[in-house]
């Protein structure tokens, strides 16, 4: 019978900082996840992706090569970052694409920021710190920092005080 830990692959080349805590069912290989961050079951972040101190990543979250998440960042459940605008499995003349084939264009996540479950964020733009992009929006252009950003596609939003 498996146990828990059989569940969990930590790959080659990962550095967990101290006291960062990941969950079952998940698949890190060559990121870097910084102090105290928490990563939740289901996650998926890949080679050269890189998470900051005191994170909350969320279940179900793919985080690709060229994402930058920095420090106190939230990511709700099931967000989905890309990093390739073109994507194509072969290249015109049939053959597969390999990593020479395609640019990964890079997304940063500045400091604070919170994105919302199910939200999907294409690549090339920057999350401004301490902005909030709302559940199940489509980001497809940089949010500015402290912005407020909901919709497909995101768009700016006029925040709801707290009474």
């Amino acid at each position: 019978m498996p146990t828990h830990q059989d569940l969990q692959l930590v790959g080659a080349g990962v550095k967990l900082g101290p006291g960062a805590r990941v969950f079952g069912f998940t698949n890190l290989y060559g990121c870097e996840i910084g102090a105290d961050t928490k990563v939740g079951t289901f996650v998926e972040i890949q080679k050269g992706a890189k998470i900051g101190a005191r994170c909350k990543i969320s279940s179900h979250t793919f985080i690709c090569e060229g994402v930058t998440i920095e420090d106190e960042v939230f990511i709700g459940h099931g967000v989905m970052f890309t990093n390739d605008l073109f994507p194509r499995a072969t290249n015109p003349d049939g053959r597969p694409q390999t990593e020479a084939d395609w640019q990964c264009l890079p997304t940063v996540v500045k400091r604070g920021a919170s994105i919302g479950s199910n939200a999907t964020l294409l690549c090339g733009i920057t999350i401004g710190e301490g902005a909030l992009v709302g559940a199940g929006s489509v980001v497809t252009k940089d949010v500015p920092a402290g912005a407020v950003v909901a919709g497909n596609p995101a768009r700016l939003r006029t925040p709801k005080t707290k009474t």
